[in-house]
């Protein structure tokens, strides 16, 4: 069957036998056998949640206002400046944002009037090792500086807050040079948010357990500089534990909810997709028995000799579900999917790179890749089911959107003598290559990153492409956790 890649399904598609777009989608129920539709209707399905440290953990972050005390005066930011309105509006935004974000938020009742109250606070931060701290500079004059200077050499991730007014680059120059911290010198507050969502995404990782389905023996392990935790398990538990799962009328409603959403079906069966769906509910499995919040399988070595579906429907699955699940056993990847998930709120697409010279562009191309590119909650982006590229098992392609700024992260990790690298570049989509006729993975997206033109030497392996343009953010996570940006 030849793979049909119209867009809009128009009326005059010769692919879809001339149906516009709503009579497509109406008839597609007539895809589904009538064992599925009578699964799918009534039968709730459970959607995958962390099941590990991650899913208990609240991140904590101390948080204190700095100024003189009395009058402003001439000195900046002035008599001109309403310090006690300020706090009261900072008061109220940060502690909306800690709720939203689920950080236990301890904010100082009054600010730290003199260096050695700010001496004093955090010593005592120091000794109750929060997950962050958040300095709120209301003056530029006295203590000001050299708390936020202090604050940032407890080594505890340090954001600091300077609204217009409290600082001059004089000020910011020689703390900016330093790692552990964000320095957000603005009125918008949305950098302030930021910072915090920085210290959230920082503390989950460090309590994130990966589930690494791959080799012979089980293994407990620490990934450097990131803090995941990697549980290591043979790769025939995935095996065994798929045998042995019945084909639910979960699953059947699962795959019913996934073909009906689907433009079509090429190649790939409905018992492609129920088998593909399977191993979501295997792998849901796998991950509440391990206690884990992640996974990664050598999906390849331990299935591509066997009949058991490919996992790349459950990954897509997962992925757009919140869940960091990464291909081959590729713990990069798993670091890469964890922090753009974390940071981001949205799932990433772990790809293989090919060079397109003509457009000097990178063709991202795998067979999993998630639906709902825009974030978790929203509607997929349009898709097909397709075969994987080896002519079996099932796979989503959605379509990604022509223009869309998109970013790629390939995270590089470390070891005690080499720091953990982040490769970072930004650009936009300019095509959904079709396969076939071209070769390789059917996902194929063509990306033209920012000032990028040596695409044969494009540098990393497996870095996820995701959606919206987040080069400066994934820097300043870099410069706060003490990890080496690498910007292409």
């Amino acid at each position: 069957m030849e793979i049909h890649r119209c867009a809009a399904h128009s009326s005059g598609c010769q692919g879809c036998g001339g149906l516009n777009r709503r009579q497509f989608v109406a008839g597609s129920a007539s895809l589904l056998s009538a064992s599925m539709l009578g699964a799918s209707a009534g039968v709730a399905s459970e959607k995958i949640a962390p099941a590990g440290p991650v899913a208990s953990f609240v991140p904590s972050v101390r948080a204190a206002f700095v100024r003189r005390k009395g009058e402003y005066g001439m000195a900046w930011p002035g008599q001109i400046y309403d310090g006690e309105a300020a706090r009261a509006k900072y008061t109220r935004q940060i502690t909306e944002t800690a709720k939203e974000l689920k950080i236990q938020l301890d904010l100082r009742p009054e600010p730290l009037y003199s260096l050695d109250e700010s001496q004093a606070w955090l010593e005592e931060a120091k000794a109750a090792r929060p997950d962050g701290l958040l300095v709120v500079l209301l003056d530029r004059q006295q203590h000001a500086w050299p708390t936020a200077e202090k604050a940032i050499d407890t080594k505890i991730p340090t954001v600091i807050f300077s609204p217009v007014g409290s600082s001059f680059t004089t000020n910011t120059a020689a703390p900016s040079k330093k790692s552990g911290c964000f320095i957000a010198s603005t009125d918008d507050f949305r950098q302030v948010k930021y910072g915090l969502k920085m210290l959230q995404a920082g503390a989950r990782l460090q309590h994130t357990r990966c589930l690494v389905i791959a080799g012979n023996a089980p293994a407990e392990k620490v990934m450097p500089h990131l803090g995941i935790r990697l549980r290591y398990i043979p790769a025939k538990a995935f095996l065994d534990e798929y045998q042995k799962t019945p084909e639910s009328p979960e699953i059947k409603a699962m795959a019913a909810d996934l073909i009906r959403g689907a433009r079509q079906l090429v190649q790939a069966t409905e018992q492609d997709v129920l088998n593909g769906i399977k191993s979501y509910v295997v792998a849901r499995t796998l991950m509440r028995r391990e206690q884990a919040d992640a996974i990664t399988m050598d999906c390849l070595g331990a299935l591509g000799k066997s009949t058991v579906s490919l996992p790349c429907i459950a990954w897509s699955k997962m992925n757009d579900d919140g869940i960091p699940a990464a291909c081959e056993a590729d713990l990069g990847a798993v670091a890469s999917h964890t922090i753009v998930q974390y940071l981001f709120d949205r799932p990433g697409f772990q790809q293989d790179p090919v060079a397109e010279t003509a457009r000097e562009a990178i063709i991202g191309a795998h067979c999993s890749c998630p639906l709902r590119l825009h974030g978790f909650g929203t509607p997929p982006e349009p898709y097909d089911i397709v075969h994987h590229h080896g002519m079996r098992d099932a796979t989503g392609r959605p379509e990604w959107k022509i223009g869309q700024r998109t970013t790629s992260l390939d995270v590089l990790p470390g070891n005690e003598k080499q720091p953990t690298q982040l490769i970072i570049s930004a650009g936009e989509v300019l095509e959904n290559v079709a396969v076939p006729p071209a070769g390789g993975c059917v996902v194929s997206v063509m990306v033209k990153f920012d000032n990028v033109s040596d695409v044969l030497a494009y540098p990393g392996f497996h870095q996820v492409f995701f959606y919206g343009d987040y080069k400066r953010e994934l820097v300043q996570f870099c410069r706060l956790y003490g990890l080496e940006p690498l910007v292409v």
